[in-house]
């Protein structure tokens, strides 16, 4: 076996897919990328892993289709129990119900250069955050004033709305950081530093800011850092969601 050794700058991956021969060529491309790679053979074993942290990965990739638990549902179980970006693989396309809520998705057969890519997108779970620790998903205050003018039902699409946006607003950033365009960058930042602050979506708004302060000029690896803040403002998004779960139910 060749004598790989994981660079120290990319994320642990857990890579999940019920067939061996798939697995053990994800996971020898993975390890040639530089990566630490825990196997699972299914959604069940993948869900007792992260939730013994017998792993703690930064990223899970995760065949869109196998028996038993899978799909969305797999995902849904897995974020209860990580805050490791998932990325679903398939060899078809997969459902809109996937694609909504995984973070990312790869066709098979991909190879070691597309996985390399996808991979060194995402930071690794112990970095320290780039979002204030002391920032509320959401500004009660603002809640609250939403609450008074509005009934229910009309807050809520608003935050739907915020989160609607958001995912697209991801997509256009992370089309912009793959180009090195740090003015598209700094424009989205912009706009979601605005519109979440309008609505009292703290965290997001903060991440927004922090992209929009990013220099034009390269140094200092930037992009790494513009990288780091669009892992945050996913995160920042999936907050959101949960909120709107538990405070204002459909």
């Amino acid at each position: 076996m060749f004598p790989f050794s994981a660079k120290s700058d990319l994320p642990d991956v857990l890579l999940v897919d019920d067939d061996l021969i798939s697995r053990e060529v994800t996971a020898t491309l993975l390890t040639m990328t530089g990566c630490n790679v825990h196997t699972a053979d299914s959604g069940d074993m993948a869900v007792r892993m992260v939730a013994d942290e017998s792993c703690k990965p930064g990223v899970i990739l995760m065949d869109a289709q196998m028996p038993g638990l899978s799909g969305a549902e797999l995902i849904a179980q897995l974020r209860a129990n990580t805050k490791a970006s998932i990325i679903a693989i398939s060899a078809s396309e997969p459902s809109r119900e996937i694609t909504e809520a995984a973070d990312g998705f790869l066709l098979k057969p991909f190879g070691a250069e597309a996985l390399r890519k996808l991979i060194e997108g995402y930071k690794r779970q112990d970095e320290p955050s780039s979002m204030d620790p002391n920032d509320p998903v959401v500004n009660m205050e603002v809640l609250a004033q939403f609450r008074k003018m509005m009934p229910e039902t009309a807050v809520r699409q608003i935050y739907k709305a915020v989160v609607v946006d958001l995912g697209k607003r991801i997509d256009a950033l992370t089309s912009a950081i793959e180009k090195g365009d740090r003015a598209e960058v700094r424009r989205i930042g912009h706009a979601i530093k605005g519109g979440c602050g309008m609505a009292g979506a703290v965290q997001a708004a903060h991440v927004g800011a922090m992209l929009e302060s990013s220099p034009l000029e390269p140094k200092d690896n930037q992009l790494d850092n513009s990288e780091a803040l669009l892992h945050d403002l996913r995160d920042a998004a999936r907050g959101l969601e949960r909120m709107l779960d538990a405070e204002l139910p459909a």
